[in-house]
């Protein structure tokens, strides 16, 4: 099950935490990245890279190449899936690629319209082995993405009204992909991965209060002065319109639903949002 992974993503959240993971426990992985120029800074210094590029169709068989399995990870930035994904996907089985361990949206098996529902439509149709990990909001989210808002102006900038979400942390997300990798019996199966409660983010303010000590503020801004902030914080228009995606669903209600695959699957707790806090507030300090 274990020999050969390529984990695409490997400098980001998810994606790093994957290739660490396996590294600490002796398997055998390779790190895809863009470039090589940038990238080793962002990874442990003993873990291969490899070049590979969703918009460079180049790039795919030589990184395939003897990989048994593939930790698939969708750049954020791109929506174009048919373009720049299915070509990667295919590349992967027509090299021998028997396994593909996607890591999807909660609740993509309902919303065909999102990229995830029809990546996990794509793989399914070649009939490749796969592992779909459906996974809820990222903690970590709120350490990159909206740190800047959160240590500058004590404030969490995000248009979710007072939607309850089921916040996950990154390092649960990769101890089950590195599990469903390593071990047999998770093939052609489906996982929805969330925390263990769902919140709404005037909660996660007063959390972010109560661990950093100082006054956190959820603003609930509008969805035009959301995007207009992003925008001119220099972020691509598809990215905002992804993060627009999710945050209307948080507001819609649909982000709470909380399951019990991460327990089961690792026999302990998911990382609660106070220990990440915990974890993390360096980077939220001033």
């Amino acid at each position: 099950m274990s020999n050969n992974i390529l984990v695409t993503g490997a400098t980001g959240n998810v994606g790093f935490e994957v290739v660490r993971e396996l590294r600490e426990r002796g398997y055998p992985v390779k790190a895809a990245v863009r470039s090589h120029s940038t990238s080793r800074i962002n990874l442990p210094s003993d873990v291969e890279s490899v070049e590979f590029d969703f918009e460079q169709p180049q790039t795919f068989e030589p990184a395939l190449r003897g990989i048994h399995t593939l930790f698939l990870v969708r750049p954020p930035a791109i929506s174009q899936v048919k373009k720049y994904i299915y070509p990667a996907i295919a590349s992967a089985q027509a090299v021998g690629v028997e396994h593909i361990v996607f890591l999807s949206l909660l609740g993509a098996e309902r919303i065909a319209i999102v990229p995830h529902a029809k990546i996990e439509a794509y793989i399914k149709s070649l009939g490749l082995a796969y592992t779909f990990l459906r996974a809820s909001f990222f903690m970590q989210n709120l350490s990159t993405t909206h740190c800047q808002d959160i240590r500058d102006n004590n404030e969490i900038f995000i248009p979710a009204g007072k939607g309850k979400t089921s916040f996950i942390d990154v390092r649960d997300i990769a101890s089950v992909a590195v599990k469903v990798m390593t071990e047999p019996g998770h093939e052609n199966k489906a996982y929805a991965l969330t925390g263990s409660s769902a919140l709404d983010y005037y909660e996660v303010a007063d959390i972010f209060t109560n661990i950093l000590g100082r006054q956190i503020v959820y603003t609930n801004p509008s969805i035009f002065k959301f995007v207009w902030k992003m925008y001119k914080r220099g972020l691509k228009t598809e990215f905002i319109v992804v993060m627009l995606g999710i945050y209307t669903t948080a507001r819609l209600g649909l982000a709470a639903r909380v399951t019990e695959d991460v327990r089961h699957l690792l026999q302990q707790a998911p990382i609660s949002m106070e220990e990440f806090v915990r974890d993390y507030q360096a980077s939220w300090m001033l």
